[in-house]
């Protein structure tokens, strides 16, 4: 429950729902790849973590490469997570504000401090327990607001049907097109890179199953990750239908009644349940569950990479338990105190949902391609690590800001599935017709963006892993290879193939080397 509590945030409490009623379900095959990751993590990735039994995911880095490319993993990660945890926190308090009328700069510090003070106090089992709960909120909050949603429709049956009319339901559009933003195959393909670098290298998971006492017990719990995941994931996209088949005949965007997609659900709440008590309430905690665990889970995890690789390399003497304990706890306090002063920033972006995903790409792909590069391939070195981390890093930080950019100036724009106003107040529609008509239609010709700016997002993580693999393996081949490559450094899947000269088997040096 707790790592079902990581990976679904306030975003994709707000963000799928949006998603779903703005553009369709193809969003929903994400699940199609949901399985094949847990099997990829459970047999290829976390043997390799379990057997090393290592506190942070980036010293398996410095054991199979060096300090350097280490240091840049730790890095590309904390990046990562200080992108995300402000987008984390901000989401769910503007649906906060939305309900209540609450200043969003008073929401936003107190929910921080409440999340720094308990992941402070209590380390990786107050957040683990705190995730439990906050999972159970947020099933409560999405059950209740499903059933309520539906009976408000009328049943199950005219949900689907006012959304099969507005052309809604769309699984299987099977286009190979890489520039269609969602399709089966970027949705499904795409989606089983970007869950991969979520589960399998994550600091956050890696810490989680080592915290079980077998490899066996963490893969089950993998296993039920899976369905957790499903079925969250699921309920969203749900909602997004039944938030459609509810507005079917007046969009509350075209009206003016909210001014984001991502405000929907929220909206839609107060509308159907401001009558009910305790309903609005319900949901807002379990928006605001999603957001403190995976802030607590972000702040633990990036405390763990601070310490062990940042600091503890640094330190000549050992820490007693006290001192570093104490250490830590400090190191929590300023990461959430920056990340509370990013959100103020995070407040002047647009397009969040998008840009989150496109903007962790830049990370996430690099660091997928330097650990598969270590554990798949023997022969590469860390020059080819550190160079393809880095080549990749640099390409997806490119197609990510340009596209980004473009999408700014109009140059990239996304065709949105049909909404109507026929059945809004009436005074209103003739009102809108006449702006609308009034308007000047005719269209402006733009050049046609780069190429590379028009690939859809969800390939991001895939183009930067395949790139850190190509180019690290060029690179190593170029610069003599790996000399010797301890057996345990490597993933299980490739045993069969290894070259019994280029491996040394003697299965303590590992341990000697994480004492020394």
């Amino acid at each position: 429950m707790s790592m079902a509590a990581i990976y679904i945030s306030g975003i994709s409490i707000l963000g799928i729902p949006a998603e779903i009623y703005t553009y369709g379900t193809q969003f929903w095959m994400v699940l199609a790849s949901k399985a094949l990751v847990s099997l990829t993590m459970a047999f290829a990735y976390l043997p390799v973590f379990y057997k090393l039994q290592i506190t942070s995911s980036y010293e398996y880095l410095n054991l199979r490469f060096n300090s350097t490319v280490r240091l840049l993993g730790s890095i590309l990660f904390l990046t990562k997570m200080m992108l995300y945890i402000p987008i984390v926190i901000y989401v769910p308090a503007l649906a906060f504000s939305q309900v209540t009328g609450i200043n969003l700069h008073l929401v936003t510090p107190v929910v921080c401090i409440v999340c720094i003070f308990y992941t402070t106090l209590g380390g990786l089992k107050a957040v683990v327990w705190t995730d439990t709960i906050q999972t159970i909120m947020m099933f409560a909050a999405l059950i209740g607001v499903v059933a309520l949603g539906v009976a408000s429709v009328g049943g199950f049956a005219e949900v689907w049907r006012r959304n099969e009319e507005g052309d809604r339901i769309d699984f299987f559009n099977f286009d190979w097109d890489p520039t269609i933003r969602h399709t089966f195959w970027t949705v499904a393909i795409g989606n089983y890179f970007s869950w991969l670098a979520s589960c399998s290298i994550n600091q956050a998971m890696v810490q989680r199953c080592l915290a079980m006492p077998t490899l066996k017990s963490a893969r089950i719990t993998v296993a039920i990750l899976v369905v957790g995941i499903m079925a969250l994931v699921s309920m969203c996209c749900f909602m997004g239908l039944i938030i459609y088949a509810y507005y079917y005949k007046c969009d509350p965007i075209t009206r003016g009644l909210v001014h984001k997609s991502d405000q929907l659900l929220p909206f839609f709440v107060m509308h159907i349940a401001s009558s009910m008590p305790g309903l609005p309430g319900l949901f807002v905690s379990g928006v605001f569950s999603a957001a403190l665990s995976s802030m607590s889970t972000g702040l633990n995890s990036m405390t763990g990479v601070i310490f062990e690789d940042l600091i503890k390399p640094r330190i000549k003497k050992p820490l007693s338990e006290a001192r570093a304990s104490f250490l830590m706890k400090v190191i929590v306090v300023i990461i959430g105190s920056i990340c509370v002063a990013l959100v103020f920033v995070v407040e002047k972006m647009g397009a969040l949902i998008q840009a989150t995903g496109s903007l962790s790409a830049i990370t996430a792909g690099p660091l997928l391609g330097i650990f598969s590069l270590g554990m798949f391939f023997p022969n590469a070195n860390p020059q080819g690590a550190l160079i393809g981390g880095l080549v990749s890093g640099s390409l997806i930080g490119w197609i990510s800001v340009g596209t980004q950019m473009n999408m700014a100036q109009g140059v990239i724009r996304f065709p949105q599935k049909y909404v109507s106003v026929e059945g809004c107040n009436a005074d209103w529609v003739a009102e809108y017709l006449s702006l609308t008509l009034s308007k000047d239609t005719k269209e402006i010709p733009v050049e046609a963006p780069f190429v590379l700016y028009r690939l859809s997002y969800m390939y991001y993580t895939l183009v930067g892993a395949v790139t850190t693999i190509v180019v690290g393996f060029i690179v190593s081949v170029l610069t003599g290879g790996a000399q010797h490559v301890n057996r345990d450094l490597l993933s299980p899947v490739i045993y069969p193939f290894l070259k019994r000269h280029k491996v040394e088997k003697q299965q303590n040096d590992v341990i000697k080397e994480i004492s020394l």
